[in-house]
């Protein structure tokens, strides 16, 4: 069996078969009281029309196997604990993305007792992406800006941005 493994490993050399992405982006997301706005336009994002797994960017279900925790919503009090767990759950390094105005704390509605003003308010903010909800397109621009950050490769085929995490 491990003949035939390096065999094949060699064979892959030979023939330069591509390897898919070489960087990649695993996001935890979290709804942290938001109006389900933004949720709607990851899960576009996420689906095959805009297909960000072409890019390297996945969705995970555990924060202790995410590289991003992904936050939408303008954090309610209720929900200020459960960031904090898992943001401490994920490995290091580990980057936070506010998706959304609310989660940036712009032109929040409702009772302010019961919400922050935004992610900033609880965790550092590493990759903000603006817009009431922002558009597919962005979603995955602002990620995979934030593969060219030290320690993460771009991935092929991915024009650089100029090494922003938050462009335009």
């Amino acid at each position: 069996m491990f003949l035939l493994l390096r065999h094949l490993a060699r064979q892959r050399r030979e023939i330069a078969l591509p390897r898919g992405p070489r960087g990649s982006l695993h996001l935890r997301h979290v709804d942290a009281g938001s109006c389900n706005g933004c949720e709607h336009e990851l899960q576009a994002t996420a689906g095959p029309f805009h297909d960000m797994q072409r890019f390297g960017l996945f969705i995970t279900a555990s924060p202790r196997h995410a590289d991003v925790l992904l936050i939408t919503g303008p954090v309610t009090t209720r929900m200020r604990h459960a960031l904090e767990v898992a943001y401490a759950s994920m490995p290091e390094p580990r980057l936070v993305a506010a998706l959304g105005d609310c989660a940036l704390g712009c032109g929040l509605l409702g009772d302010p007792r019961e919400h922050l003003n935004g992610v900033g308010d609880v965790l550092p903010v590493d990759i903000r992406i603006p817009g009431c909800p922002p558009d597919p397109e962005t979603i995955a621009r602002h990620l995979v800006a934030a593969m060219e950050r030290p320690g993460h490769a771009r991935p092929r085929g991915v024009p650089a941005t100029g090494g922003d995490a938050a462009p335009g």
